[in-house]
């Protein structure tokens, strides 16, 4: 993997993040400083199992169980 598909990796991983975090703060109001670390700090497999779980979950805690 050369440094400019790291990059580009990166910059998705942290798209979705943000994508994630405007959902969680649509749907659940606004969210604590530990709630917006967690979700930038997470791994690509995490962003993708708690964007899913955002659709039906009716509390912040059962969309970020993993």
């Amino acid at each position: 993997m050369t440094t400019a598909d790291m990059f580009r990796a990166e910059g998705r991983t942290e798209g979705r993040a943000e994508a994630l975090l405007q959902q969680l703060n649509h749907k659940f109001g606004p969210l604590s400083r530990a709630v917006l670390d967690r979700v930038r700090a997470a791994s690509t497999g995490e962003l993708e199992s708690w964007t899913t779980h955002v659709l039906t979950a009716d509390t912040l805690d059962d969309v970020l169980r993993t």
